[in-house]
């Protein structure tokens, strides 16, 4: 039994949804945030759960295992930090960090104190991604070609009232890094990392300090290519994401927050069979999806049986990614990844 401490009352509802449909692996034993009223609110009834505004006697209870960071991204850093040396393991939400020199630090205190730090990315597990690792695995997809992503949402003023919203300080980042960050990542755990890209972002729809719009040209280090569509002004929440490969496409529903989860369509590509794909998908056992599935992995991780986890290595490509389009935005030039510690925003892409 895992016994959990989250921090943040936020996005940290979700995250106990999740850590409750898991009572063999996990417990979770506090709930922390400034506004007390605000947790009992998502906790109800379950007096099994301490609540409390005090993150230092949550960092000093010898129970706790795991610290689940839901905070603004401003925090996501030194709480982590403070969390892995008091000999916690952590998971954090998007981003994980704000700089490239933040992930690298964060790795240094990660590997002194022997703990674990799980990036939160849940769009990597449901029936969709299951489905498409398992064709993979099968060799009926054959060399990626190229993919498209969408990250069409609708974000108005009223989204933005929040005071940390839509500020470099506060957010730290627009829609490329709040909110099309899970789609990228997603999209390198199938194609693989980036070499290089090129990008523009805007701020079209809100009137905010960071981006809302973007589109980014991104070639893998296989030579695939693939491309992201952003926008906050869409009509509607659609995320959306097709994979070419030699002998299939893979293409998601329109699910804006769980595309692993839709309906995917998957078709063959000549001389590749139809048949075999189906065959495949037909023998599939149901996998755990969203935050289910990602805590599941975990689990397995922390008692020694990893290899479908969201690692801290991963959560560092993310970061990185974003660093790229950053660069590359405010440049108008190519950009070349891995980036190294000379790069320009390795310290910081805040403006």
């Amino acid at each position: 039994m895992i016994r959990v401490a989250i921090v943040g009352a936020g996005i940290g509802a979700q995250h106990l949804a999740g850590y409750r449909s898991l009572p063999a692996r996990f417990e979770v034993r506090t709930f922390c945030d400034l506004d007390t009223d605000r947790v009992r609110s998502v906790v109800g009834e379950d007096d099994s759960i301490t609540v409390t505004g005090d993150l230092d006697a949550v960092l000093a209870d010898p129970e706790i295992d795991l610290v689940d960071v839901c905070l603004p991204p401003h925090l996501h850093f030194p709480v982590s930090e403070k969390a892995l040396t008091a000999g916690k393991h952590v998971v954090c939400e998007k981003p994980l960090v704000r700089s490239l020199a933040e992930a690298d630090a964060l790795i240094e205190v990660a590997q002194k104190t022997g703990r674990q730090v799980f990036p939160v990315f849940q769009y990597r597990y449901g029936k969709g991604t299951a489905q498409l690792k398992a064709l993979i695995d099968a060799g009926l997809a054959g060399k990626p070609f190229a993919a498209s992503l969408e990250t069409h949402w609708n974000r108005d003023s009223v989204y933005y009232a929040v005071p940390w919203r839509g500020t470099w300080a506060g957010e730290s980042g627009g829609a490329v890094l709040g909110h099309a960050i899970h789609n990228h990542d997603l999209l390198c755990s199938v194609f693989g990392p980036i070499a290089e890209l090129s990008a523009s972002t805007a701020t079209r729809v809100n009137a905010i300090e960071v981006e809302d719009c973007g589109a980014i040209l991104m070639v893998h280090e296989n030579g695939a290519l693939s491309t992201s569509s952003i926008t906050l002004g869409a009509a509607m929440d659609t995320t959306r994401l097709r994979f070419a490969f030699e002998g299939l496409t893979a293409e998601s529903g329109t699910a804006p927050y769980a595309p692993a989860e839709g309906g995917w369509r998957f078709t063959a590509r000549a001389p590749y069979d139809q048949a075999a794909i189906d065959e495949v998908l037909a023998g599939l056992p149901v996998s755990l999806a969203g935050f289910a599935g990602f805590f599941d992995a975990i689990a397995d991780a922390l008692e020694g049986r990893g290899g479908h986890e969201v690692t801290l290595a991963d959560g560092r490509q993310s970061i990185e990614l974003v660093t790229a389009v950053y660069h590359a935005t405010r440049t108008g030039q190519r950009v070349s990844l891995p980036l190294s510690r000379a790069a320009p925003l390795y310290e910081s892409w805040l403006p």
